[in-house]
């Protein structure tokens, strides 16, 4: 039975036409408000281009007609005849063709020397401030009226473009260049067309205005669309459209759960396409993207009902398979290699890949989703050391020692105990020798072991889930710090060092922008320090996340640049700020030819790319001295200090005395 819909009444037709004209009414008060923003905003451009026209025409008349003509010295001594009656004759010419209504020269005491006029010479008035400007070296223009200023005599003349501007000898100021321009055709030029631009503009306000309505519920429909897309792009690999690292975790979470219900198993396994790299060298990344895609797609359809295939990151794939019996895992890793094996016709090429996988398999090898994962990527780089295909997680080959796997454990504690402390290790700039930053480094105060630095733990939080806790507690004690040393220290910024895991995570940009407005730091104070290695496990998510960062103000550094792999043209897609050439080509530059001219090439190319370049690892004089000379921009290294606590770097940089060699 077909629901029965009462038809509108006259009252209601009424009541809703009303509400149509009190909508449209105000929708039309903001289009009116943007018209007149809009109106006035194209009047004020068309005003600046039309001064912008005026420096230009007076910088030539400066370069080609007036600063020819003089002798070099400066006008403080006033011009030869010689000199004034060329410009007699030049300006002149140009007074004549109505091409310039009034030109003086200045001394850069602001005295007028010449005058085409004969205006301008009032003994004891005030200097213009224009006119002390341009003696400084700077360009001033504005509109104006002949005879306006209050030095000018004579009646208020035409609408001109006044200039002022220095003139010059060599590299040597000698004097101020005063000019006039005729405003009118500057005017005309730039207003052409600004009519018919109005008349674009109206028209396309009442349409905007008539289109609101419509668009408004469209926007709707489509909010409700994109609310649904970014819930499913933050739970999935923009690449290959499989589950990303999150969704992996909570499936595979769930999965152990119920296997533990069940009384069954899960096996994690972490796959790795062999030789990928030279994939991408070969045909490019384009391609390699391609084979991504349609390996993922290869992978997602011969995998049981049940099953996830994610995608972990780079050539990377995750899986997680509830099973019985290991029996099962073998047998399905074996048809998946073969499936993998397949050719596939990539950039014209038939490729065949092999993977290299590894498995943890509950309960035996772990219950958490980050020990098994762990495991299995040990054992999916035992399979690859031994030619295998596949292996299973073996705890004797297991480069982590028991200490370490306890101290995961204590790590845990650690940042709960309020264990960690930060020092800091200050970074000068080469070309003055100021810090003018510090870089915040993680040291753990053990209670029996003493002070720890972060090669005794870092490692372990890496492989663990830890390193994701670990990273906040950095970024938001170093920048609590900030506020702490206060205003004294505010010309320094803050670089925090941050991991592959930490991008990885879809809310890390959301962490470091409340860190930083917890803390009220503005943005561009803190320096986020990342690895080659890091970009390079998932390129995608990486450029995402650091474009949005670097949007909000926030500066991206690559650390240890030179020991990766990173591609050229990723590195110019990117949004950084700053390369930081790995230590071991600094510390003997000056020893080692090579190191030396590794060192000089990251300097140009940094410097192409509109990037500061930081050197760490600088221990002697002479490598400040070589840094120098190939114009590398900041300094870090045991020769300016080792890292220190937090209340001893006022102190320290009040002492503290220059080691860059433009300062000595």
């Amino acid at each position: 039975m077909r629901a029965y819909r009462a038809p509108m009444s006259h009252g209601m037709k009424r009541s809703a036409g009303r509400l149509f004209l009190a909508y449209a009414a105000a929708s039309l008060v903001p289009v009116l408000v943007l018209g007149v923003v809009l109106s006035f905003a194209l009047a004020a451009d068309a005003r600046r281009r039309g001064l912008a026209e005026g420096r230009a025409q007076a910088l030539l008349v400066a370069r080609t007609a007036v600063e020819p003509l003089l002798d070099g010295h400066d006008l403080d001594a006033g011009l030869t005849a010689a000199e004034r009656s060329a410009l007699d004759r030049v300006i002149g010419g140009a007074v004549d063709a109505s091409d310039v209504l009034r030109l003086r020269l200045r001394a850069l005491d602001g005295r007028v020397v010449y005058s085409d006029d004969d205006s301008g010479f009032s003994v004891g008035e005030p200097v213009d401030d224009e006119a002390a400007e341009a003696a400084e070296g700077g360009v001033h223009a504005h509109l104006t009226r002949l005879n306006e200023d209050h030095n000018d005599a004579g009646p208020i003349g035409e609408r001109a473009v006044e200039v002022y501007l220095p003139l010059a000898a060599g590299e040597r100021r000698i004097g101020v260049l005063e000019i006039y321009l005729p405003y009118a055709p500057i005017d005309a030029d730039v207003t052409a067309g600004l009519r018919t631009l109005y008349l674009v503009l109206g028209a396309g306000l009442v349409a905007l205005w008539a289109a609101l309505a419509a668009i408004t519920a469209s926007v709707m429909g489509r909010l409700r669309g994109a609310a649904e897309r970014n819930a499913y792009l933050a739970d999935h690999d923009a690449l290959t459209g499989l589950p990303n690292r999150a969704l992996f975790q909570r499936r595979a979470a769930a999965a152990i759960e119920a296997a533990g219900r069940d009384g069954g198993s899960v096996a994690v396994v972490v796959a790795d396409l062999d030789r990928f790299k030279e994939v991408n060298d070969a045909l490019g990344h384009h391609n390699g993207d391609e084979l991504l895609r349609r390996l993922g797609a290869r992978l997602a359809a011969n995998v049981r009902a049940g099953d996830t295939v994610a995608r972990l990151g780079g050539d990377e794939f995750g899986l997680v398979l509830p099973v019985h019996a290991e029996d099962e895992v073998t047998i399905l890793l074996g048809r998946l290699a073969a499936v993998l094996q397949e050719e596939t016709v990539v950039g014209a090429l038939p490729l065949s890949v092999e993977a290299s996988f590894g498995y943890a398999l509950t309960p035996g090898d772990g219950t958490d989703v980050d020990t098994l994962l762990r495991r299995a990527d040990v054992a999916m780089y035992l399979a690859k050391q031994d030619h295998a295909g596949r292996a299973r997680y073996d705890a004797a080959r297991d480069h982590y020692d028991a200490g370490k796997l306890a101290l995961v454990a204590e790590l845990r504690r650690a940042l709960e105990a309020d264990e960690l402390v930060l020092h800091y290790q200050p970074k000068a700039t080469l070309s003055d020798g100021r810090i003018r930053a510090v870089e915040a480094l993680v040291r753990w105060q053990h209670p029996e072991r003493g002070l720890l630095g972060p090669d005794a733990f870092l490692p372990v939080a890496e492989q663990t889930g830890l390193i994701e806790p670990l990273t906040r507690w950095v970024l938001r004690t170093a920048l609590a710090q900030i506020g702490r040393w206060g205003t004294d220290l505010d010309h320094l910024t803050m670089a925090v060092n941050i991991s592959a895991r930490n991008l990885g995570h879809s809310d890390f940009a959301d962490a470091v922008l409340r860190a930083l407005g917890t803390a009220g730091v503005f943005p561009d104070r803190l320096v986020l320090e990342i690895t080659e290695t890091a970009l390079l496990a998932d390129p995608e998510v990486a450029a995402a996340m650091l474009t949005r960062l670097s949007a909000a103000g926030v500066r991206v550094s690559i650390d240890d640049f030179g020991q990766g792999q990173t591609s050229l043209g990723y590195l110019s897609t990117l949004p950084l700020h700053e390369l930081k050439i790995d230590k071991s080509f600094v510390t003997d530059l000056t020893r080692n030819p090579s190191h030396a001219a590794i060192v000089r090439s990251i300097v140009d190319l940094g410097h192409n790319l509109g990037l500061q370049v930081v050197a760490e690892g600088v221990e002697t004089e002479d490598v400040v001295a070589a840094l120098a000379s190939v114009d590398c921009d900041i300094a870090q290294g045991y020769l300016l200090s080792r890292p220190m606590p937090a209340d001893q770097l006022p102190g320290w940089l009040a002492h503290y005395t220059s080691r860059t060699p433009a300062t000595r």
